[in-house]
């Protein structure tokens, strides 16, 4: 597209320079007086002018030579010796504008190729040629945050509570009981200074217990599996025991609470999903996600909290990133070529005396004559001046005798015979549009894409229609101060859709979701309303990190092919592209969709550490 747009370039700068030879109106395009400082001259002299065209005629052959800076200054120095030939101001624009196109083109593929510091240089470059020109600071900046170091802010934890811990006396105990199991659960609180709350849930019943050197934690843990019992911790020196089912369990147990700011979340599915995989992998329960302010508060076990936490901090800063780089192609071509003779086929024999009497507003025959005879249009001894009648009426529009004719006959006899027209076609129209749509999209991973390129047609759904009048509708008609209600309308998006959903492997490979859609108005109409032709694509691709693809392209071509003749001379092959009127016309319409992924942050992939719950 680059040397399209170059040759385009030449061939209006060739073109200016054949038309630089014509006279100018005398219109001064910059600033100027004559002699006053500061300000050009506008009445050029012959050696100012002479030396402007010759700087032209350089810069034209500099532009051809792809020397663009070179040749700006050329088209410059001839706008300044000629301010009013709007030729060479107009060279001078058109190179500064495709000066600025081949340094923003240079400086996006720096860009893309990790190459910060000549992108710089290269947008720079641009805004010194056009300094108001917006993208060229936008893509400046863009290359300034992409050089700069950051450090993205990591997964932290705003706030934390611990679970209450019991301090039992550090000694180990021996016991040999048989009993009751609620006078065993209180003899083991009372040899490690504990001193247990039993709860009414807790049933008496016989137990033997036999145990040897033991801590708190472990005499605990084999009571309650002895008596079907857990304890929960109500301070460092107090505990309470209850009866091991699920309802007690959700009572008594002693949670922790923990809040995670995830500041790698984009969207609120983001939260969800991280939502999920604690539910799912841990056995958490009360899990509140706060999308406003990207945070998750967490109530669990502290062994599952601590679990959850290196769980989260493992995800990573953020999501990777992809660069979709979309060049949209469309070609329009239509050739209509028409090549034949048109033999007169077709003839019209009539009365002349009846068709002028009806030409002259209905006037019977004789009174015609008698007119005619009494204005000298007719004279009785000379036959030849009905050819002063035909004249006559020849100069009639939309008569009869407004075409040639032939005659014979005399009197009321005459007839009149006209023949059709002899007509030679040779015709060849064609034309071609060529358009270039490029867009660059950035997303993250998991995220949808979106770009939309066409316009928004409005359709009417309702109008307004005075069915119903009424004393102050009428005074209002009558007084010119009535207002029709507006009619309502929706718009129809006419153009191209695309939907774009990334993902990133380990090795940088992009599986690509897409969603293409096309509509475009159609030929036929229903109650007056246009229909509205749809095409679709939905797929996915999977594409190496820089790897154009080719992921749509439509193709439509129409063909009609008419033949107009003589039947049987028409027919015949060879003597019909002569002897009769061929009628070809060619429509051709391309589409195509290039679309390249450029990963621009990745994803970093830590270790796989394998973690262990338990309690």
């Amino acid at each position: 597209m680059r040397h399209v747009a170059l040759i385009l370039t030449v061939l209006v700068l060739a073109a200016g320079s054949w038309a630089a030879d014509e006279p100018q109106a005398p219109v001064a395009i910059l600033p100027c007086g004559q002699g006053s400082p500061g300000l050009v001259n506008c009445n050029p002299s012959r050696r100012e002018l002479k030396e402007a065209r010759a700087a032209y005629d350089r810069g034209i052959r500099l532009a051809r030579s792809r020397q663009r800076e070179q040749a700006l200054e050329q088209f410059e120095r001839a706008a300044q010796l000629a301010p009013r030939n709007i030729d060479y101001l107009t060279a001078r624009e058109m190179q500064r504008q495709e000066l600025v196109s081949w340094h923003l083109e240079n400086g996006n593929s720096d860009l893309l190729a990790r190459r910060q510091v000549e992108a710089l240089a290269e947008f720079r470059a641009a805004l010194q040629v056009d300094p108001s020109n917006s993208f060229a600071q936008q893509r400046l900046q863009d290359a300034i945050a992409e050089w700069a170091p950051h450090t993205p802010e990591k997964t932290s934890v705003l706030a934390s509570a611990g679970e209450i811990e019991v301090v039992p006396n550090p000694v180990r105990a021996d016991f040999h009981y048989q009993g009751d199991s609620k006078t065993l659960l209180a003899e083991i609180g009372a040899a490690y200074g504990i001193t247990p709350t039993i709860d009414d849930s807790v049933t008496s019943k016989p137990v033997r217990f036999n145990i040897t050197g033991v801590d708190f934690f472990a005499a605990m843990r084999a009571a309650g599996i002895v008596t079907k019992t857990f304890w929960a911790p109500l301070g460092e020196k107090q505990i309470v025991i209850a009866q091991d089912t699920q309802e007690n369990h959700r009572q008594f147990d002693r949670l922790a609470l923990r809040t995670f700011k995830i500041y790698g979340a984009t969207a609120p599915s983001d939260l969800t999903e991280v939502t999920n995989a604690l539910r799912t992998v841990f056995d958490i329960r009360y899990i509140n996600p706060q999308p406003q302010a990207n945070t998750i508060t967490v109530r669990a076990p502290q062994e599952a909290i601590d679990a959850a936490t290196r769980f989260i901090e493992s995800l990573g800063d953020s999501r990777p990133q992809v660069l979709l780089d979309l060049n949209i192609y469309e070609v329009s071509r239509s050739l209509m070529r028409n090549i034949g003779i048109h033999i007169p086929n077709q003839f019209t024999l009539f009365n002349i005396p009846a068709a002028a009497l009806a030409a002259l507003g209905g006037q019977n025959i004789q009174q015609l004559i008698n007119q005619l005879i009494a204005g000298g249009g007719i004279n009785q001894a000379n036959s030849q001046s009905l050819q002063a009648l035909l004249a006559q009426l020849q100069g009639q529009q939309n008569s009869i005798f407004s075409h040639p004719l032939a005659t014979f006959g005399g009197g009321l006899t005459l007839f009149g015979l006209s023949l059709d027209q002899l007509i030679v076609q040779l015709s060849l129209n064609e034309s071609s549009i060529r358009s270039l749509q490029h867009a660059t999209l950035r997303v993250a991973q998991g995220n949808e894409a979106s770009f939309k390129v066409g316009s928004r047609y409005p359709i009417l759904n309702a109008s307004f229609a005075p069915v119903f009048n009424s004393t102050a509708i009428a005074q209002n008609i009558q007084n010119n101060t009535f207002t029709a209600p507006f009619p309502s309308f929706s718009y129809e998006d006419i153009g191209l859709s695309l939907k774009a959903k990334p993902y990133i492997s380990s090795t940088n490979d992009v599986s690509l979701q897409l969603e293409i859609e096309i509509r475009s108005l159609g030929t036929q109409s229903l109650n007056g309303v246009p229909v509205i032709s749809n095409r679709e694509y939905k797929g996915g691709i999977s594409l190496l990190n820089g790897e154009p693809a080719v992921v749509a392209g439509a193709v439509s071509r129409t063909e009609q092919r008419s033949l107009s003749g003589i039947p049987g001379l028409g027919q015949v092959p060879g003597v019909n592209r002569i002897m009769s009127s061929n009628t070809d016309q060619e429509m051709d319409d391309e589409l195509l969709l290039v679309l390249t992924p450029h990963v621009v942050a990745s994803a970093e992939h830590p270790g796989d550490d394998m973690i262990l719950i338990g309690r």
